[in-house]
């Protein structure tokens, strides 16, 4: 597909902007972001992860630990009690390790759709897709997977999506999104897909 063509000569090796050293640490900054910005995740996650780096730590520091570092964070009470109870289920059923099956994922406290596939495809190399608002407006305004919902659009792309892209996709749409598609100004004039856009094909030439 050449919109994936381009996107990939614009950006070969595409990374998310979550920081973290583990499957672990990718799980909690990803619950976290929910309804909040990977900068302000990033901000409170290091001093969080040097005291909790994985889900044995995270159950000593404790519901009220966890939330007396999160505070900055949209939600935190729900998350902080999330955290720390995904953090008890990884432990008592897992081992203490992140497991790379999406229904395993999903039976986690705070754990969703979205949030499954983004630790499948950063953590295990697994080809998901993360629908979030980004990817959703992306597809739609595009014209690459009209849907109504999330899961209608994750089925399209998938279906639509050439396997040699599948792995890169989700970081393409989610940057793409961020900082040039954007929801009240896309920046149509910088736009690398341009010419295969059903909704850009309404505007002027820049």
């Amino acid at each position: 597909m050449a919109v994936f063509s381009a996107f990939q000569r614009d950006n070969p090796e595409p990374r998310g902007e979550l920081r973290f050293r583990n499957p672990f640490e990718l799980l909690v900054a990803v619950v976290l972001s929910a309804q909040a910005t990977d900068q302000v995740v990033n901000q409170v996650t290091p001093l969080l992860f040097a005291l909790a780096p994985d889900a044995e730590a995270m159950i000593v520091l404790g519901e009220e630990g966890i939330r007396q570092q999160i505070r900055r964070i949209g939600l935190y009470n729900t998350k902080a009690r999330n955290i720390f109870r995904l953090s008890q289920e990884l432990l008592t059923k897992h081992e203490g390790q992140v497991p790379d099956q999406r229904a395993d994922l999903e039976s986690l406290p705070g754990v969703g759709r979205k949030t499954a596939n983004v630790v499948l495809n950063i953590a295990f190399g697994q080809p998901t897709l993360a629908v979030d608002t980004h990817v959703f407006r992306v597809a739609n305004r595009t014209g690459l997977a009209k849907g109504k919902t999330p899961i209608e659009v994750e089925r399209l792309l998938l279906e639509r999506i050439p396997s040699p892209f599948l792995f890169h996709a989700h970081h393409w749409l989610i940057l793409h999104g961020r900082y040039v598609c954007q929801a009240r100004r896309p920046r149509c004039d910088a736009c690398p897909i341009r010419s295969w856009c059903a909704w850009g094909k309404k505007l002027p030439s820049p």
